[in-house]
């Protein structure tokens, strides 16, 4: 109502998440977390820790990545990088995305099986990763209902949004087996200390360079609109690009989306002699 333009900075810390997700995925197979927590037991048996951990480590076996297919819901700024580094380790992807953009399309690697069909995913992943933002029509789109599609044993991966994934639904799947493992970046009360469960306390973009990138972004945002009245990447208004100001004079206009407003703006100019360039007007 006061005509204040907020911006946010999406995709600024892409890398950082894409890479704590390629983690998840080797922490969800290996055990490793697990292994490192019962190593720690070990402690105070001196020149007997070599042993006992060559008796122990059968416990924490697990498969490898490579040959396996990961399910990436989602292909935008962070999808599409987990989607193509799982591909350059040697994965095989299937990607889903009702929103695919065609700039969204160019980025992916032409290995990425792109489906149309939410359930394929479901039923031919050995992982799946979730990177959508949250919507009523995303809100638990993790739920029993869709894991029943999955195959058994398959690992969950939630870098995006806790609500994404019904988490009593992941931890009954856990308790039948048909869940292997969840891994998520939003820790709650229910998921702490489960077998199965990996919870991390929301570090996906704890990165110095993703900090200095969202910081950057955010500068150059409110440097192009103060200066040319662009709007890049707002939550609350359309974006609008008209480049950067050249000669003469441009105004900027706030204002409602209802009949006869534009009209008003060019008759007022029109009363000056003042002629209009170019204009551009975008609604949200």
């Amino acid at each position: 109502e006061q005509g204040i333009v907020v911006f946010n900075t999406p995709g600024a810390n892409a890398n950082a998440v894409k890479e704590l997700v390629i983690a998840g995925l080797l922490l969800s197979s290996r055990k490793i977390t697990a292994g490192i927590e019962w190593a720690k037991t070990l402690k105070g048996n001196g020149d007997a820790v070599g042993k006992m951990v060559e008796k122990g480590k059968s416990q924490f076996a697990g498969p490898e990545i490579k040959g396996k297919t990961l399910g990436v819901i989602g292909l935008g700024a962070i999808g599409a990088l987990v989607a193509n580094a799982a591909i350059a380790l040697g994965m095989d992807v299937i990607g889903y995305d009702p929103f695919l953009s065609v700039d969204g399309a160019l980025q992916l690697s032409r290995h990425v099986k792109h489906v149309t069909n939410l359930d394929e995913v479901f039923a031919g992943s050995d992982y799946i990763t979730v990177h959508v933002p949250l919507t009523p029509d995303t809100k638990n789109i993790i739920c029993a209902e869709n894991i029943a599609k999955m195959k058994d044993g398959v690992r969950i991966l939630n870098y995006s949004r806790a609500d994404l994934c019904n988490s009593e639904d992941v931890l009954a799947a856990i308790e039948s087996g048909k869940v292997s493992t969840y891994v998520t970046d939003f820790a709650t009360d229910n998921l702490l200390g489960v077998d199965g469960v990996i919870a991390m306390p929301h570090l996906g973009a704890s990165t110095p360079e993703s900090e200095d990138n969202c910081a950057r972004m955010a500068a150059d945002e409110i440097k192009d609109y103060l200066e040319n009245g662009n709007i890049t990447h707002s939550v609350n208004f359309p974006d609008c690009d008209m480049g950067a100001k050249g000669e003469g004079e441009r105004i900027t206009i706030l204002h409602k989306n209802i009949p006869n407003m534009i009209g008003q703006f060019t008759a007022l100019l029109a009363e000056k002699n003042m002629n209009i360039e170019v204009m551009t007007n975008k609604s949200r």
